[in-house]
């Protein structure tokens, strides 16, 4: 019992530590876990890493966070999900909402501005970066690179998060490395769950926390892909159908979502506080993070079960493909924002450069590109940062 207790507060602490260092996107922070938890603490092999950002990725909702959920469950079952997800999250809910205090009651950041401009090319070479190692840890054959590569011409050319291209991947990965002569009803019953899971009514309400909450649910339990291809069902809800923000605002929340440490989805703690105070930031919070310990412990031990049958291992390659190439698209759609003039092309290019040649940590890299916006911003003024 005491070495389970250990278990647990070793893991709080390293989900911790993630949260409030964590940087860089979706695919950063499962490339950070894959690097510390596979290579140095030697917790997971290479192949439950790779299952586990696979059958993540088929899952809506942001990946990082369910990754990390889905590994404090193999390490510490049931309540080590909770644990660890929620240790994960906590930071960055309290960085966030403190800058939704900020902003508030300030009258606005403008530094966010400058820091948005200097950090988002950075990102970008985090983003690519990242994919690189990810590409290498579980990419084998052409089939995977085709089933990338098409993810990612339908990502960038539809600018939205497609749900059946995880699912058409997996069963595309079943028809061709597993075997649907044997035991496909079992094969397709782990498809079919991801997709019929995550349903959510709409419930009439006159209460604004009542809309967060509902709004937010919905957000985490029916999109797929990473936090940066959510924006666009942001975008729409948040502007277009309720209102509650106009197009700057909705920029500086994703700007607030891009800078501060943990998965871009954080987004929501800051509209929450804008449309309503603290409350209004927890209860987004909770929406749109509900979903993601649901679905991962509700599927988690169905993986475990048929781990070793060849229709999942199957659906696991496809899907793991098809998770390459949506962030891959969603890479490309942030980099129309993130990049508009010469330093923001010289600060994506040596960053990349960076990255490959030394072992920099995600932190660093965020902090000496965020001090070049800030010095940078005042003196080239590009109006084209908050218009696109």
């Amino acid at each position: 019992m005491q070495a389970e207790h250990n278990s647990k507060s070793e893991l709080a602490r390293y989900f911790l530590r993630l949260g409030f260092l964590g940087f860089g996107g979706p695919v950063a922070l499962v490339g950070q876990m894959e690097r510390e938890l596979v290579n140095d603490k030697k917790w997971l092999t290479k192949e439950q890493m790779r299952e586990s950002i696979a059958i993540c990725q088929s899952l809506p909702g942001p990946l990082a966070i369910q990754v990390g959920i889905y590994v404090a469950w193999l390490r510490c079952g049931f309540w080590g999900a909770w644990i660890g997800g929620w240790c994960f999250i906590l930071p960055n809910f309290i960085i966030v909402a403190a800058l939704g205090a900020l902003y508030v009651y300030l009258g606005g950041l403008q530094p966010v501005t400058a820091i948005f401009y200097g950090v988002s090319p950075a990102v970008i070479a985090l983003i690519l970066h990242s994919c690189y190692r990810l590409a290498k840890l579980g990419m084998e054959d052409w089939l995977q690179w085709a089933i990338a590569g098409v993810c990612l011409v339908v990502t960038v050319v539809l600018q939205a998060e497609v749900a059946l291209l995880f699912i058409g991947a997996g069963i595309v990965g079943i028809l061709y490395y597993g075997n649907v002569l044997k035991r496909s009803s079992t094969a397709m019953q782990i498809v079919v769950i991801p997709a019929a899971a995550p349903a959510i009514a709409p419930v009439a309400t006159g209460s604004t926390l009542g809309k967060l909450l509902l709004f937010f649910l919905k957000a985490g339990s029916l999109t797929f892909g990473s936090g940066l291809v959510i924006v666009p069902f942001l975008e729409q809800g948040l502007v277009q159908q309720y209102g509650w923000l106009d197009e700057r605002q909705f920029l500086i929340a994703v700007a607030i979502g891009m800078i501060s440490p943990g998965p871009v989805v954080i987004t929501a703690t800051f509209v929450g506080y804008l449309v309503a105070g603290f409350w209004g930031s927890l209860v987004s919070t909770v929406g749109i993070f509900l979903p993601s310990f649901l679905l991962v412990l509700i599927v988690a031990p169905l993986l475990a079960r048929h781990r070793g049958n060849a229709n999942v291992q199957g659906f696991v390659k496809g899907a793991y493909a098809a998770a390459i190439g949506t962030i891959l698209g969603a890479c490309i759609l942030l980099g129309k924002i993130a990049i508009g003039d010469w330093l923001t092309v010289a600060i994506g290019v040596i960053s990349l450069a960076v990255l490959f040649r030394w072992k920099v940590s995600n932190p660093a890299l965020i902090a000496a590109t965020a001090v070049v916006g800030l010095i940078a911003y005042p003196w080239l003024q590009p109006a084209w940062v908050m218009i696109k």
